[in-house]
């Protein structure tokens, strides 16, 4: 008998007939297919049950059984499960990889200073009290990409303005092309300027800097220092720094001069001296005070210090910050209103003081706010919330409105008469504003939020009234005249740019970025020349002094290119600024409540910070 071919054999099983006549066989064949077309079809019910279902497989194994072939249901679950722990198994491979690329992706972006999110147009015309409420879609906005580079090229002329003529000295003189040392040679430009770099992707820049940080910053110094003007640049600074690339050179160096600043604090109230020598101690305050302390350079140290308490894990310095509002606690006034001189040694507030929101009282306000934010809004904060709600009960019966044109604006009080006065410093109050409102209740919400809008609007209105479009230092309002120039320089600040911020991220409304950008090209107009940026001497005139102020760089060209940033740039959900823009990480804040004795709270652990975010008038040294 012939033999039939290999091949010929092979091509049988193709065969219908071989099977109608092996019905086992069959059957097998059938269970087989059907079983695989299973792991292949419905693959998102097997996601969400994360098990083949033993009820889909129990006829296939009673089939088995009835046709004699010897596989039981065990042999079908283990088929469907190793179906599925394959399938998943290549889905979490593909998934991993995806991943890898989207943060190689996002890395690009930040380090373009790009990450390109934007909000839906409809915000436009509906503003929301919370921040969460904000709908933002995943798109490049090709207008505010452009205008964020236009600011990023701005700060890089600045900067390397700074670098060539002023390199490691506090400030840049443009016009006459040279460095001065106005805060005792800390290098005040580059160490406000660290986060800056970092933020807008300059990582060159960082990194000199950085090196200058490591090599060359001695805080040993026979230099007579502002506590609040060290601490919201340096501290601030080198903190902010910190936090945002994970270097410990930042850290150690921030514990270095805020060890240097701790003695100013050795007061019978624990109220601070507001000035003291860097290198043999000796805290003192100003002569032109009468020996008192300011407010706020007194209660305009506790976000930093409670942030080098969580990263060091040392309790000292976050007790020494946080003594001085438990001291102004308990005298705490009822409309929240303090005058700006305060006697360290009695920690009586002087009556005949003025009360501001202006030079030296509007950041200790700030920070009232701020804390309770660092703080995770828990209770061992929940004081630091009552007191500035209750000063904000203060502000309202400081708000009046001017003539003709209805513009709000925040007076200030001298004994039992208002005066009709409002520094430009004071133009960051709306964005405070902004900030706290999501704490009240919904109708109380909507009046503050309100409140916030038409402040910020007579503030953009400093700069719109006039002739370079620039704000003067202050403003009076008059009846039938609305606001006039009182004292009429700019040195470049940023407090009204930092309320648009806080308005166009809690409303989305890009009106206020609008306000910004004419604020930079204003900017851009009068203040740059070939060596750096300058002020004014005058915002009628135009003609320019000669400074570049460290807080340019550090904050109105840091909140100009967070202006036209997706609100994912330095999250306010992860982030908050210290009233120098530094922005610092909020981390867990565990303390046990204070008790009623008055013990000191202390940090419960070290924070682990992991890389990836309104001064006093600035009055000359009067010793």
């Amino acid at each position: 008998m012939a033999r039939r071919s290999s091949s010929s054999s092979r091509w049988r099983y193709l065969h219908p007939a071989y099977y109608l006549k092996r019905p086992k066989r069959l059957a097998f064949l059938f269970i087989v297919f059907v079983v695989a077309t299973f792991a292949v079809w419905d693959r998102q019910s097997l996601v969400r049950e994360h098990e083949v279902s033993p009820g889909f497989l129990l006829p296939f194994s009673v089939l088995a059984q009835i046709l004699d072939l010897g596989l039981g249901f065990e042999f079908f679950n283990f088929l469907g499960r190793s179906l599925y722990v394959d399938w998943i198994y290549h889905k979490q491979a593909e998934i991993t990889k995806l991943q890898e690329q989207l943060n190689r992706l996002q890395d690009q972006l930040r380090n373009a200073g790009a990450s390109k999110q934007l909000r839906e147009d409809s915000t436009h015309t509906t503003d929301k009290v919370a921040h969460n409420d904000n709908v933002w879609e995943s798109e490049i906005d090709p207008v505010n990409n452009q205008r964020r580079e236009k600011v990023k090229e701005a700060m890089l002329h600045a900067w390397n303005s700074y670098v060539k003529y002023a390199w490691g000295q506090d400030e840049l003189q443009p016009q006459t092309k040279n460095g001065v040392n106005s805060f005792g040679g800390l290098g005040a430009t580059l160490v406000d300027s660290l986060d800056t770099l970092y933020i807008m992707g300059l990582r060159d820049e960082f990194q000199k800097a950085r090196e200058w940080v490591a090599t060359s910053l001695d805080f040993n110094k026979d230099y007579v220092a502002s506590v609040f003007e060290t601490t919201i640049r340096v501290v601030g600074g080198l903190l902010s720094a910190y936090d945002l690339s994970g270097d410990k050179i930042f850290l150690e160096k921030a514990k270095d001069i805020a060890d240097r600043l701790l003695p100013a604090w050795d007061t019978p109230t624990g109220i601070p001296y507001n000035r003291i020598n860097l290198a043999h101690g000796n805290p003192h305050n100003h002569g032109w005070t009468g020996g008192e302390s300011i407010l706020a350079d007194s209660g305009t140290e506790q976000l930093e210090f409670i942030a080098l308490s969580q990263r060091t894990g040392d309790p000292k310095y976050q007790q020494k910050a946080e003594k001085v509002i438990r001291q102004l606690q308990k005298t705490y006034p009822s409309d929240g209103l303090l005058p700006i001189y305060i006697n360290p040694h009695s920690g009586a507030a002087a009556s005949y003081a003025t009360v501001t929101f202006g030079a030296m009282g509007d950041s200790f306000y700030e920070y009232l706010l701020k804390v309770w934010i660092q703080g995770n809004k828990t209770e061992a904060v929940k004081h630091y919330r009552e007191m500035w709600e209750t000063s904000m009960e203060g502000l309202l019966s400081l708000i009046r409105k001017s003539t003709p044109s209805s513009f709000s604006y925040i007076c200030e009080q001298n004994g039992g008469s208002l005066s009709n006065k409002m520094d430009e410093l004071a133009c960051f109050v709306p964005g405070m504003l902004a900030l706290g409102s999501s704490g009240y209740g919904p109708e109380k919400a909507e009046k503050i939020l309100s409140l916030s809008k038409e402040l910020v609007w007579t503030c953009y209105n400093f700069y719109q009234s006039t002739p370079t479009k620039l704000a003067g230092e202050n403003y009076y309002f008059r009846d039938g005249q609305d606001m006039s120039v009182g004292t009429s320089w700019n040195i470049l600040r940023p407090e009204t740019v930092e309320s648009l911020v806080y308005l166009w991220r809690f409303t989305g409304n890009k009106t206020y970025q609008e306000w910004g950008w004419n604020i930079f090209q204003a900017f851009e107009k009068n203040s740059r020349i070939d060596s750096g940026y300058v002020g004014l001497k005058d915002v009628n005139t135009g003609v320019k002094d000669n400074m570049m102020q460290s807080f340019f760089l550090a904050e109105t060209l840091k909140y100009l290119y967070l202006l036209f940033s997706p609100p994912s740039v330095i999250s306010f959900d992860e982030w908050v600024f210290n009233t120098e823009a530094h922005p610092l990480k909020i981390v867990p804040r565990n303390d046990k409540v204070e008790n009623e004795e008055g013990a000191e709270a202390k940090p419960q652990s070290k924070a682990v910070i992991r890389p990836f975010g309104r001064k006093q008038g600035r009055i000359s040294d009067h010793n």
